[in-house]
């Protein structure tokens, strides 16, 4: 799977007998830190391996139920790329998301286009965008002027389907994702806990990952984004990852 570490100041990725320990430390509003896997670093979109039809299986658990910002693992097409956290891709500039994840995010966070869905907490969430579209100039125009409208207009560019996950993270499960061209479904200890006819466009790359970072377009159109204290050291245990088509 070509998969490589990035890391931030002071966190850390040990490996284990059969995957990965994720770390981030304790840090204040004003450190940013991030332990990341994947494979596609520097390397172009158009480049990313992943196509369906494929599943990803992985087990995992984390220090804790209520880590401040980001974790989880999946597909997706680094939209941030060089513009947003940590370690950004140079050779892609943003875009569009596509992916397909399983996501947790702290009530910091409001990462969903759609006011029907879930925004934040531990999610099975899918993205589908187009590369263009006739909106994206409107957009960037009404942007400064009114973010409440611009979000709107995003809504309906970007489809979007989520669904809020209820396990123990803090304990061992196996979770599965698998991602067909007009189909994606998320499984945990071998039951299914969400389907939907949405896929996202190819090709993407696996990601799995930590941070202390949040990021919010509300529907009321405010947006933020930073950095939230961490009070203690956050880890992310990875064991038996595979990708199979």
């Amino acid at each position: 799977m070509n998969l490589r570490p990035r890391t931030s100041n002071d966190a850390s990725i040990t490996p284990t007998s059969n995957g990965f320990q994720l770390r981030i430390p304790a840090s204040s509003e004003h450190q940013y830190r991030l332990a990341q896997i994947d494979n596609y670093a520097r390397m172009p979109r158009y480049k990313f391996s992943a196509e369906p039809p494929l599943t990803l299986s992985l087990l995992a658990r984390t220090s804790s139920e209520t880590i401040p910002g980001t974790w989880g693992f999946g597909l997706w097409n680094d939209p941030f790329g060089l513009s947003f956290g940590f370690g950004g891709n140079p050779l892609c500039l943003p875009a569009l998301p596509n992916a397909i994840w399983f996501f947790h995010s702290s009530p910091k966070n409001y990462l969903s286009f759609q006011n029907d869905k879930p925004a934040q907490g531990f999610l099975a969430q899918i993205f589908r965008s187009p590369r263009f579209h006739p909106y994206l100039p409107p957009v960037s125009l009404i942007l400064p002027f009114s973010k409440k409208k611009a979000r709107k207009l995003l809504g309906r560019i970007i489809e979007e389907d989520a669904d809020a996950i209820h396990v123990d993270v803090t304990q061992w499960h196996k979770y599965q994702l698998k991602w067909s061209p007009g189909h994606s479904s998320f499984l945990i200890d071998e039951i299914s806990i969400f389907e939907t006819d949405l896929s996202p466009h190819p090709p993407l790359g696996l990601v799995i990952w930590i941070d202390n970072q949040f990021a919010a377009f509300t529907p009321e159109g405010e947006m933020k984004w930073g950095v939230e204290k961490n009070p203690s050291e956050a880890r992310l245990e990875i064991e038996a990852v595979e990708l199979t088509k």
